[in-house]
């Protein structure tokens, strides 16, 4: 081959390249932009049928903290008797028996939100422990007295708790 020869042989070669090249990465552009066409597509529609069961799990989670709520659980849980530590038994049974009906609601949420939940939900329960040790109650009334009174100066864990689930439940949107 001589040096013509050659030389046309890469002046027709060099289009062909050149248009190989463009074309794939023409390709490769498209290829790329319609499989985040499809994701997206695929996440919009998945998301259209797991809002409705997120949105229900965070309802049931801002249910369940209110039902937990000290001052709601000693009006809505009357002791059986005058014992002070049945009582006390009883209000945590109620609390962990709620936790129980809704744990599965936590695939729905974030770990912080769940992690958040949980401690309130022990800080209720730590609560109700710390008024039963102190040695001047000595009834089931006055547990419910001291209870609401150590509520009274400070804010309740559950409140917390609840603001933190209403801002997920705002960041959906």
């Amino acid at each position: 081959m001589t040096g013509d020869q050659i030389l046309q042989l890469f002046a027709y070669l060099l289009p062909a390249v050149v248009t190989g090249v463009v074309a794939y990465y023409f390709f490769k552009g498209h290829t790329k932009n319609e499989e985040g066409r499809r994701r997206f597509l695929l996440h919009k529609e998945s998301n259209k049928d797991s809002l409705p069961i997120r949105l229900q799990a965070y309802e049931r989670m801002a249910l369940f903290l209110e039902r937990i709520n000290l001052s709601n659980l000693v009006v809505r849980v009357h002791p059986i008797s005058a014992d002070k530590q049945q009582y006390e038994n009883l209000l945590i049974r109620n609390i962990e028996n709620e936790l129980e009906h809704n744990v599965s609601q936590q695939i729905y949420m974030s770990d912080e939100c769940w992690n958040i939940i949980k401690t309130s939900k022990n800080l209720c329960i730590q609560i109700i422990r710390k008024v039963g040790m102190n040695d001047k109650i000595d009834s089931a009334d006055k547990l419910r007295e001291g209870i609401l009174n150590e509520i009274m100066e400070k804010p309740s864990p559950t409140s917390a708790a609840l603001s933190y689930v209403k801002k997920e439940v705002g960041d959906l949107w």
